[in-house]
């Protein structure tokens, strides 16, 4: 199983966008996104790094595994290059 390691809220956001979340409001320190199908929408907080509980957590819901997580990751880096 990899490893999940925090991560900045900018690179976790562009993420959730890749996997099809719309972001849809800011609450206080908390940016919320939702995505179709899902029972309950997508928060994180809009500074610092997030804990890799809230990352946990957050691929719970959204229904990915840490290696789907991670293969994702690593496809969205290679489309960089």
């Amino acid at each position: 199983m990899p490893v999940l390691t925090p991560t900045s809220w900018k690179e976790f956001e562009k993420f959730l966008l890749f996997v099809g979340c719309t972001y849809k409001r800011q609450t206080g320190g908390h940016k919320i996104y939702n995505r179709e199908g899902l029972k309950r929408p997508i928060v994180i907080p809009a500074h610092g790094t997030i804990p890799v509980f809230v990352i946990r957590n957050n691929l719970r819901l959204l229904g990915i595994t840490p290696e789907g997580y991670s293969e994702i990751l690593k496809r969205k880096k290679s489309k960089r290059s």
